[in-house]
């Protein structure tokens, strides 16, 4: 997966503390940081479903469209 540099504003004590937890995992920062907000989004998990899954992109993507539709449609 490509990755992008950015630049973050955060708090000096989040930081730190992102660093020791990092240091203590034998990961880098970035890798510690990116592996959190995979957890947070929930991203994790979808990567794991997907992984589970046999449809192509294009079935999953009409199925979640379809659902879509319906829920819309229940609403009105």
């Amino acid at each position: 997966m490509p990755k992008t540099r950015t630049t973050l504003t955060i708090d000096e004590d989040l930081l730190r503390a992102v660093k020791v937890r990092a240091a203590r995992a034998g990961k880098g920062e970035s890798e510690f940081i990116e592996e959190a907000l995979r957890r947070e989004l929930g991203l994790e998990l979808l990567d794991r479903l997907w992984e589970a899954s046999s449809l192509s992109e294009d079935e999953a993507m009409n199925l979640a469209l379809e659902a879509q539709r319906e829920v819309r449609r229940r609403a009105q």
